[in-house]
């Protein structure tokens, strides 16, 4: 039974061997082993690739004349999916006293422990954490039999409008293969990079993984990938890369290296739920931000971060910040809610 890859030592043995995550990076690794386990830990130069954006607490803590950097941040790097933040059975007491251990080591502004899933929230809640919220988009499995089955919940018209988007695809004559583990092939890889990469490129950026990371978690969770390929007729032009385990799917990476119609859709959302409905994966994560998600039937949820700041005026000033954000994050939820493509009622 496939467990979450994300805190897999063949997933953070890949991030620090490609380079990723150094701290040339801006990625101090300081890891924290306690009571036989292992939680991920680093000081951090900045706040890039964490998703959970802090930038305006670093301008208020400069505008005082204060250092927010290096800060102590529990997350997946470059990896904004909820799921458990450390290994082993490690009590909050012990975690929160090497916690406190390091950042006195590290002489950082304070703690952030990044899309925890409920379990890890639970565990931590005597502590003195400020939690935050924000919005995002994930499909859930309601034991569909297939995805016709999934499209027979929408509204006509909104149905009709999916089924035309995915028709689109083909008339421009994309062909669509999936390539699990082993079937993915060296030049697959090699492709699949060009596409990712090419995301980044494209916006003047570098990527965050070269091709020494997807070479090593393709080798060691190979049982856990799924690559989604697009081919204009024997030329491939786009790729989308996917983790799973024995209960999610979760989209991950995309890239294309000639525009088509409708293709990011088929390739991040369709095919992906079509994958998750075949293994009965109750949940497909497909990433963060986006709220075209939302007509594809991809529902809004609240994820979670947790702060601790060692300076307690600003402690108590992000606490304030992260109550009144909740309250436009729920109501952003709650309209996100009422423009979803499902019928109401079983009526049409």
């Amino acid at each position: 039974m496939s467990v979450y890859p994300f805190l897999s030592d063949a997933f953070f043995d890949a991030l620090q061997g490609c380079g990723a995550v150094t701290p040339k990076t801006g990625w101090q690794p300081c890891h924290l082993e306690v009571d036989g386990g292992w939680m991920p830990l680093y000081a951090r130069s900045h706040s890039r690739g964490e998703y959970v954006f802090d930038y305006s607490w670093a301008d208020a803590y400069q505008r005082h004349g204060l250092d927010y950097y290096p800060k102590l941040v529990t997350s997946i790097p470059f990896t904004p999916v909820t799921g458990a933040r450390w290994q082993g059975d490690i009590s909050a007491d012990s975690l929160w006293g090497g916690v406190q251990e390091t950042l006195r080591e590290q002489q950082a502004s304070g703690w952030h422990l990044l899309f925890p899933d409920t379990a890890c929230r639970e565990q931590l809640q005597e502590l003195p954490l400020v939690s935050r919220q924000a919005c995002h988009f994930r499909w859930v499995n309601r034991d569909y039999r297939d995805f016709d089955d999934f499209l027979g919940q929408f509204q006509s018209r909104k149905r009709k409008n999916l089924r035309k988007e995915r028709r689109r695809v083909q008339e421009q004559g994309v062909t669509i293969t999936r390539h699990q583990g082993g079937q993915i092939s060296a030049n697959d890889w090699a492709f699949f990079y060009q596409c990712y990469a090419s995301t980044y490129l494209k916006r003047g950026q570098l990527p965050y993984l070269n091709e020494a990371f997807f070479s090593t978690v393709g080798e060691r969770l190979a049982d856990q990938l799924m690559l989604v390929l697009a081919r204009d007729r024997d030329r491939p032009v786009a790729a989308a890369l996917y983790f799973f385990d024995a209960d999610c799917l979760y989209g991950r990476y995309w890239g294309c290296l000639e525009e088509r119609d409708g293709l990011h859709f088929e390739l991040c959302y369709y095919q992906g739920i079509e994958f998750a409905i075949e293994r009965q994966l109750a949940a497909f994560d497909p990433g963060v931000q986006g709220e075209h998600k939302i007509l594809r039937g991809f529902e809004p949820v609240i994820t979670w971060s947790m702060h601790h700041l060692r300076e307690p005026a600003f402690h108590n000033a992000i606490a304030d910040f992260c109550r009144e954000e909740a309250v436009h994050v729920q109501r952003y939820r709650e309209e996100a809610m009422t423009l979803l493509p499902f019928r109401k009622g079983g009526g049409d």
